[in-house]
């Protein structure tokens, strides 16, 4: 039923998957009496673990077209203008200037007759729509403009997204924080009980085990792995698979890497839906001190190096424009150009908003030329090219084809971590 005219009209429902983030459930509502629209966005995603808040800087017209996706229980702020909006009513998905357009309209609601009745808050409102006015006409480019403002975005439930306008490299004027959310966060989300106390609500999440007996849990299994490793024998334990969530088995072996450490190689495999994941994860204990590795491709051989990307490394290839952060891809034991190719896929398939047509021709052309500059580095027609390897707990490895002489086309350095 139309809310504006009383009659039917027609609401549309799509389940559809923004990638390298979440799947959500677009509504669509149209009365073809009335011509009222509507449109809103439900997250189709549990509750993550963490919250998470962003911040975004914007300073130029391109910042302002951002998309983002705002749960219905993220709340917006802006410091420099001294504004925060509490959670909304639906969710959505819009872009930061049609957030501000938006938070006009609401506080031009019944404005004269402020002016009237409260002239202090009447002259207080039309003081903040100046600057939310202000702030819709930045530049194309520069960075200190009068109005550039910062857009904190603070979802408790994680589910909310702002648009890295600089993929596949990080982008600087976007940062995201995850957070424990507090028991007040938990209670509004109605995952605890109000008026159970903290040592009942902690009692479902399983009996506590203290550190001495996680550590020999730990022992336990990694004990196992490695009888298992000496009999050439693969372990498998059940799980659920993280495309569908049906029950499948993940494999586990741990191997020895020459002139390095242990790994551990885990393969989950899903006969319902095709999914395949796998992952690397290094055993031993974690060095005093970080570690960067830096090769040079010459030729074709060096894109046969061995190379062991853990999940705490970060990528980088400057003469390509590559810089991936530590975390993405997760742990990878290939090849060098095994990992170009995964890092050219997983960018080609799962980069959000950069299909269809609310994406800016230069944006996609500009992203499709990086695409083809990677795609020639793993093919071996760009030489040379500067692999960085940069990995805070030393957990990387490239392989040394001149092993045990020094490789003249590789230097590692040790750093301090930072805090």
């Amino acid at each position: 039923m139309c809310m504006r005219c009383h009659e039917n009209g027609v609401t549309r429902l799509l389940l559809t998957r923004i990638p390298h983030f979440k799947s959500i459930i677009v509504m669509a509502f149209e009365c073809a009496h009335c011509g009222f629209k509507n449109n809103e966005v439900q997250s189709g995603e549990a509750v993550q673990e963490k919250g998470h808040r962003y911040e975004c800087k914007c300073t130029t017209k391109s910042d302002l077209n951002r998309q983002i996706v705002r749960n219905s229980t993220a709340s917006v702020s802006i410091p420099e203008m001294d504004f925060a909006a509490p959670p909304a009513q639906h969710s959505s998905l819009t872009t930061i200037e049609g957030i501000i357009n938006r938070f006009i309209e609401d506080l031009s609601i019944g404005l004269e007759q402020r002016k009237e009745q409260q002239p202090e808050v009447y002259v207080a409102i039309e003081k903040l729509l100046d600057k939310f006015r202000g702030a819709l006409t930045l530049p194309e480019d520069g960075e200190d403009h009068e109005h550039a403002f910062t857009l904190v975005l603070d979802d408790p439930t994680g589910n909310s997204y702002v648009e890295n306008l600089c993929v596949p490299n990080v982008d600087p004027k976007l940062t995201m924080h995850t957070y424990k959310r507090t028991r007040e966060q938990e209670i509004e989300l109605g995952m605890v009980n109000p008026d159970a106390d903290d040592e009942q609500q902690e009692q479902p999440r399983g009996p506590r085990i203290n550190m001495r007996e996680e550590a020999e849990a730990s022992k336990g299994v990694i004990r196992a792995v490695k009888e298992a490793s000496e009999s050439n024998e693969v372990l498998s334990f059940p799980a659920n698979c993280s495309s569908c969530n049906a029950p499948c088995d993940t494999r586990m072996q741990m191997i020895d890497i020459p002139h390095f450490k242990d790994v551990i190689i885990m393969s989950t495999t899903c006969d319902i839906c095709g999914y395949k994941s796998n992952e690397v994860k290094c055993g031993g204990a974690i060095s005093a001190k970080g570690k960067r590795i830096t090769l040079t491709l010459e030729d074709r051989e060096d894109l046969s190096r061995d190379i062991l990307k853990s999940e705490t490394s970060g990528l980088s290839i400057p003469e390509i424009d590559l810089d991936l952060i530590p975390g993405t891809l997760g742990g990878r034991f290939t090849t060098v150009e095994g990992l170009l190719r995964q890092v050219h896929d997983e960018l080609d398939r799962r980069v959000p908003f950069l299909e269809g047509d609310s994406v800016a021709a230069e944006r996609r052309q500009k992203f499709v030329a990086f695409l083809q500059k990677l795609q020639d580095a793993a093919d071996g027609k760009t030489f040379p090219l500067t692999l960085v390897l940069e990995d805070p707990v030393a957990n990387s490895y490239i392989q040394n084809i001149y092993a045990p002489d020094p490789d003249p086309n590789m230097k590692e350095e040790e750093f301090e971590r930072t805090l």
